[in-house]
């Protein structure tokens, strides 16, 4: 029978959620709005790592006090604050995934299970020592942790094998702590207790651990394609409005331009400007500005396709790209843009516009926003709040 070594063990996991804990925690500190959950995690594997350290100091209290060196604090006290903060651990592992899912923290079930491993404590330590039932109760309780968050990954899980994999493990690990507590209750204490090297001891504690390390992992490894994602949108979309900045427009533009010289059709672009943007600064603040932006960025989206694409060129300038789109229906989206800005009853909810249509050919993008930017500058002139066409490209 393989015979593990209790100590060891334990200590590399405290050593490893140690170092987790401190990754997790610098993650939150620098993602916390874009990637939630981390804070929760980090804090669930201190717990677990100061738990550790309260078995470690149990131990050092069973040693003649000449050799240990501490004060003497009851076993009965270390033991009871250990078990809590382990269950405390799993717990907040719990709530960071449901944070991570953008779900409520359910404090009151958190709570209620840590009250209850309490009482466990306190009536089958202290008032009626009972290893088994101890072992029992500890048991079922993080099993509702751990059933929890495979509850969310089966739910809100995206079908990926990250979540796959985390899932997988939240099943394995729930597995083990529910037939270590039927094994208390069925078996006794010597088949469950870590100290006696049993086959069943070893076997729980052997997966027990290394699955603490992986659901870690698992967890880290969905928080970094989380952030994959965040720092993509972040290299592709303008903070303030949510739409498109110039390295996202031009990639949207170059995927529209492969399928129109695959004989999609007329490709159309409209130049947006504000009217008058910069008396909204003036007379109510740069708040209320970004206020107006965000609020004509909403506007724009909501009239287009989904396969048509809007971007903000800086300021108080916006971009939109119509595949598959002549003139003429082109003209008919300007229209009905302005026409609900002017309903939307905020400062400077006009817009002069400039369209200018593509077709295949060798222009450049530069040369047809060039165009559109023409026909936008004379809307302006021509009294804004209006809608100009470009004239057409000439041959190369």
């Amino acid at each position: 029978m393989l015979s593990l070594d209790v100590k060891t063990v334990l200590f590399m996991t405290a050593l490893m959620c140690a170092a987790m804990a401190v990754v997790m925690y610098v993650m939150h500190r620098s993602f916390r709005c874009e990637v939630r959950g981390l804070g929760h995690w980090s804090g669930g594997l201190a717990l677990m790592v100061g738990a550790g350290a309260l078995l470690a100091l149990q131990g050092l209290q069973s040693a003649p006090p000449a050799q240990a060196g501490w004060p003497s604090i009851p076993s009965l006290v270390l033991t009871t604050l250990a078990n809590l903060a382990l269950v405390c651990g799993i717990g907040l592992s719990m709530i960071g995934t449901r944070a991570f899912y953008g779900q409520p923290p359910a404090w009151r079930l958190y709570h209620a299970m840590w009250l209850l491993d309490l009482l466990s404590m306190i009536l089958w330590l202290m008032a009626e020592p009972n290893f088994s039932m101890r072992v029992a109760a500890f048991s079922f309780i993080v099993s509702v942790f751990y059933i929890d968050q495979l509850r969310q990954v089966w739910q809100r899980g995206e079908r990926h094998f990250v979540s796959w994999f985390f899932g997988v493990l939240l099943a394995v690990q729930a597995i083990a702590v529910l037939t270590r507590g039927v094994a208390a209750l069925t078996a006794g204490a010597p088949t469950v207790d870590l100290l006696r090297n049993s086959s069943l001891a070893n076997a729980y504690l052997a997966v027990s651990n290394f699955m603490a390390l992986l659901l870690t992992v698992s967890f880290l490894m969905l928080a970094t394609r989380r952030l994959q994602r965040v720092l993509e949108k972040r290299s592709t979309h303008d903070p303030l409005t949510e739409v498109l900045n110039r390295r996202g427009f031009s990639e949207a533009y170059t995927r529209a331009r492969a399928r129109q010289c695959r004989g999609a059709g007329a490709l159309a672009l409209m130049a947006i400007d504000l009217d008058h943007f910069k008396a909204v600064n003036d007379q109510h603040g740069h708040i209320e500005g970004d206020r107006v932006l965000v609020k004509v960025a909403s506007v724009i989206r909501r009239t287009l396709r989904e396969t048509d694409s809007v971007a903000r060129f800086g300021g108080e300038e916006f971009i939109v790209l119509l595949p598959e789109t002549g003139l003429g229906r082109a003209e008919q989206v300007a229209q009905r843009i302005q026409l609900l800005l002017g309903q939307a009853g905020q400062p400077c909810c006009t817009v002069s516009i400039g369209l200018a249509s593509q077709s295949p050919g060798e222009e450049s993008l530069d040369s047809l926003l060039a165009r559109a930017d023409a026909a936008l500058y004379r809307a302006k002139e021509n009294g804004r709040n209006r809608v100009e066409i470009a004239a057409a490209a000439l041959a190369a």
